[in-house]
């Protein structure tokens, strides 16, 4: 995206962005002017890019490392986001043990964990405010076929090892306890998670590292990554070691239109809600939220006490198109708020007060990969799928490993040099992404009709991995 597309968007990036105080919303760095030289490069100042420099710098404070970012850093995923720290990766811990072993694959289950804590333990130690509450996510059941694919779900979490510390399924009167949503029939819960403000986490980060002399170009859109050089709209950036870290903005860089496809999740939220509202919704330690659909939706009880929530059901835009008109879409905001206010009766009358969107990068296999090719010296993470303020911690604790050449249980994770295929060209991609939209949207009218699986979705979701 250009900076020119971006200063079109008059309306506010994010409730989180709106919510900012001023002093963490002016520049922290200025535009790129000339060719320079430095020992990293960045291509991307959201959570990926930034948390690589902040460990690359903690390690080697003499590194001259380079942050390019086409409009101000965290614009992107990294400051609209639903706000959710979480455990989650978007292949399966099958997926996973099949291109290593079963041990693997649970260690990289746990390194996901341990990744929440350690965001929370950066924020404490750097003294940022972002709002951080570990209350553990809720997956509540509302049909007797969502309660089976819970229990299926906690049964698969015992076969590989974890016990209710980590995964545990909920009674009616357990799930009940800690939200009031509608139909529970009970609940999945993993304290594994953590709500958030991203943008304070992200331009809380950035600050950090931009003191510390990490030197972060806004408002420089690059337009191509290639070994040694990063091209921008004002000059190069020069570096033995190039990183891509644009995730949803891939496609906007040469040669990289089929990587990872751009594909809209939209959010809203509520004014403050009363207390007589909150002690008919619960969420007491701000716990995150979802059901048990197919169309993925997500939601926290914020700082401030309103409820924000997200969920997909945009269209992916033909030719992997980004653009500031898409952040909002009518009627996908309005379907939206008639699933939060069923969920949760209470907020009927609440007002709307922000509604936002933007791109996340998913992977033709619904993959998340972090790499260095060490012959070209370009590195690449990304195709969190929508999970990715959890996992780009880990994204640049590894990176920093990876160009520093430091052999740990991190280099050796099974995400780490993952290549996933391209997406189809064009129409294919456009047909394929929207027809997969189509599936789950229509499965959960039918599930919800019938109380049967939908086959259709199932077979689906075995092909994406997620």
């Amino acid at each position: 995206m250009t900076s020119t597309e971006a200063s079109t968007n008059t309306q506010p990036i994010s409730l989180w962005w709106d919510l900012l105080p001023a002093e963490m919303t002016t520049a922290l760095g200025t535009q790129l002017d000339g060719d320079i030289e430095c020992d990293i490069a960045i291509v991307g100042g959201g959570y990926t890019g930034l948390w690589t420099a902040y460990y690359l710098q903690q390690a080697d404070p003499a590194l001259r490392i380079c942050v390019v970012e086409a409009n101000v850093a965290g614009f992107g995923a990294s400051g609209r986001n639903g706000g959710w720290a979480s455990a989650l990766f978007p292949a399966s811990l099958r997926q996973l043990a099949e291109r290593s072993d079963r041990e693997t694959a649970i260690r990289m289950k746990r390194t996901m964990h341990d990744s929440v804590t350690e965001i929370g333990r950066v924020a404490a130690s750097e003294g940022w405010e972002i709002e951080w509450s570990k209350g553990g996510t809720i997956g509540v059941a509302r049909s007797a076929l969502q309660l089976r694919r819970a229990e299926e779900e906690i049964e698969d979490m015992r076969a590989w090892g974890f016990g209710p510390e980590d995964y545990s399924l909920l009674t009616k009167e357990e799930s009940l306890g800690l939200t009031r949503m509608t139909d529970t029939l009970g609940a999945t819960f993993t304290p594994h998670c953590a709500a958030v403000n991203p943008a304070r986490l992200v331009r809380s980060l950035a600050a950090t590292v931009a003191s510390r002399g990490v030197r972060i170009f806004e408002q420089t859109p690059a337009t191509s990554i290639e070994p040694g050089v990063v091209r921008t709209t004002r000059g190069s950036v020069r570096a033995p070691i190039v990183v891509r870290a644009t995730e949803g903005y891939t496609a906007s860089l040469a040669g990289q239109k089929r990587v990872l496809a751009p594909v809209y999740s939209l959010m809203l939220s509520t004014e403050p809600l009363s207390d007589d509202t909150w002690a008919q919704i619960g969420l007491n330690e701000r716990q995150t939220f979802h059901d048990g659909r197919n169309l993925i939706i997500y939601g926290q009880r914020t700082a401030d006490g309103r409820l924000a929530f997200g969920g997909r059901g945009a269209p992916y835009h033909f030719g992997s198109r980004i653009d500031p008109a898409q952040d909002r879409n009518a009627s996908v905001h309005t379907a939206l708020r008639e699933v939060l206010v069923d969920l949760f009766p209470s907020v009927a009358e609440a007002t709307i007060t922000h509604t936002w969107g933007g791109p996340l990068g998913i992977a033709r296999d619904w993959w998340a990969s972090v790499g260095l090719d060490r012959s070209t010296g370009l590195a690449w993470a990304g195709g969190y799928v929508g999970d990715g303020v959890g996992t780009s911690n880990l994204s640049g604790r590894t990176l920093a490993d990876l160009i520093l050449e430091q052999a740990t249980d991190l280099t050796t994770l099974p995400w780490v040099d993952h290549r996933s295929r391209q997406w189809e060209p064009e129409p294919l991609r456009w047909l394929g992404t929207n027809l997969g939209l189509q599936v789950m949207t229509k499965a959960d009218a039918k599930e919800q009709r019938t109380g049967k699986e939908s086959r259709l979705a199932a077979l689906f979701a075995s092909k994406i991995g997620h």
